[in-house]
């Protein structure tokens, strides 16, 4: 996951095929390049010219047809970056390229079409949302072999944890996506009497401190300025730090935490701690510029908001300015850990099992997430459209990758987190280096509890919540209602 303005409708576009899956986040483009305003690169996908035609080129042009064909499925045209730096290094291979969004499943459906035909892909890059879903199924190869590379890259933990099922390493990253909290430094200022991250943070250091802060933010604001601007943001933190997995010995589990969410959600509706708006919607974004009114057109405040890694450089960032130029926060906000570890979202990457090409579909993914050289371009700027036409003239003029993802390996994150003192996201956070902080967290965070089935389970008590939150059903209706839906999507499900 990756400084231009962006109007609120294109993020909203691309937040809606990137991150749909996930409730939220995929695994953004830079912030300039949207992935979804950016044409799939078809000449990629395209069939190989028939012999025939190779045979009538000139002896001294190399016929594609001599070249190894590599197909590299995802849902956003990010990887096509290192897919050109690949084939720099690889000046024989051909990487064929498909991009298919995320919208309505289309992704996850093709690639189910497409297993076990001629059409497979030999790589597929796989969203947090659905990753464990196809690492606990057969549809990847055993990758172990990597495992050594990864140990000595230090890719953190979590990151491996995810892409193993049984002991098999099947999938790596080149993200690591530790969550943190972004506030607003001149209403900490106004509220708190200083905006210094370490105060802050001891301000906010739990649920019951960070509640005790809505509370102090809504006195002394009239009501005219939110902690949260979505009950939606408190979702990722709370499942990360369940005890227990949705499903253990076949029987539907509901962790503590989960009842903790619930009772911390309904608690800032109804004090009116969190603005209503729903995340990804605009009501959101425009908390992030100041531009949020009520229904009376009466100018509204965001206080703070919980984001992952990639959550500055896509998310906020973007849109610190208002569509019309008249609001602009940037510059006015800092990040500290918050009340919660958390991780949210990422991409990782895959070889189909049976694929024909599968070493080279291997060395593919060693390149793309251990990788050293990739690893340090990708994360400092060096893959600009400058750069990647040289490799390609046919690179189309928006692809290119921006400084600031966060990567997966703790060794080239040591060696270049100082490079971001005097970068724009310092600026944007006033001096801070958001990349130094979240180097601080990544080591911890703890993604073992993920399952295939995560996704299905949360998504499904979206709208009973919501019906909760409004005052429309009980809290036992919302269960109630959950559960039901549960039971016609895992009919196996033991559900009490």
């Amino acid at each position: 996951m990756r400084k231009s303005v962006l109007h609120i409708f294109g993020v909203l576009v691309i937040l809606a095929l990137a991150l749909s899956a996930c409730g939220a986040a995929a695994t953004p483009q830079a912030a300039q390049q949207p992935a979804e305003e950016k044409p799939a690169a078809e000449e990629k996908a395209a069939e190989q010219p028939a012999q025939e035609e190779a045979a009538e080129k000139p002896a001294e042009e190399a016929p594609a047809a001599e070249k190894t064909v590599l197909k590299v499925w995802s849902f956003t045209n990010e990887i096509n970056t290192m897919a050109v730096a690949f084939e720099g290094k690889h000046p024989n291979v051909d990487v064929q390229y498909t991009m298919i969004p995320m919208t309505n499943g289309e992704y996850q459906t093709k690639l189910k079409a497409a297993m076990g035909t001629a059409d497979a892909p030999d790589v597929i890059a796989l969203e947090a949302a659905f990753v464990k879903e196809l690492v606990e199924s057969n549809v990847l190869a055993d990758i172990s072999d990597l495992l050594p590379e990864a140990e000595a890259a230090k890719t953190y933990p979590f990151v491996i944890d995810v892409g193993t099922n049984n002991g098999v390493l099947k999938a790596l990253s080149y993200q690591a996506t530790p969550g943190a909290l972004f506030y607003r430094r001149s209403l900490a200022k106004e509220y708190f009497g200083t905006d210094d991250p370490a105060e802050i943070q001891a301000l906010l250091s739990d649920m019951d401190k960070f509640t005790q802060a809505a509370a102090v933010i809504k006195e002394k604001s009239g009501g005219n300025t939110y902690m949260v601007g979505s009950s939606g943001d408190f979702q990722n933190p709370f499942f990360a730090n369940r005890a227990q997995p949705w499903i253990v010995d076949d029987t539907l589990v509901v962790d503590p935490m989960v009842e903790k969410y619930v009772e911390i959600a309904k608690m800032f509706r109804d004090e009116g701690y969190e603005a209503q708006a729903q995340q990804w919607q605009e009501g959101w974004f425009a908390g992030m510029n100041d531009s949020l009114v009520d229904a009376e057109g009466n100018p509204k405040q965001v206080f703070s908001y919980f984001l992952p890694t990639w959550g500055l450089p896509y998310v906020l960032a973007p849109n610190a300015a208002s569509a019309d130029g008249s609001h602009d926060t940037s510059g006015d906000w800092a990040v500290i850990s918050g009340p919660l570890p958390y991780q949210w979202g990422g991409t990782w990457v895959g070889v189909v099992d049976g694929s024909a090409n599968a070493d080279l579909a291997k060395e593919f993914v060693r390149f793309v997430a251990l990788d050293e050289e990739n690893l340090t371009n990708w994360a400092t700027g060096v893959y600009t459209n400058e750069f990647l036409k040289a490799i390609d003239p046919q690179v189309p003029d928006d692809q290119q990758q921006a400084p600031g993802d966060f990567v997966s390996s703790q060794v080239v994150v040591d060696k270049i987190v100082s490079s971001f003192d005097d970068s724009e996201l310092s600026a944007f956070l006033a001096g801070q280096n958001s990349y130094a902080g979240f180097a601080e967290a990544a080591p911890s965070v703890n993604a073992k509890l993920m399952t295939g089935s995560d996704d299905a389970i949360q998504r499904a008590l979206g709208d009973p919540l919501n019906q909760y939150l409004n005052g429309e059903i009980t809290e036992d209706e919302m269960w109630a209602t959950w559960k039901d839906a549960l039971r016609i999507e895992f009919p196996d499900l033991i559900i009490n």
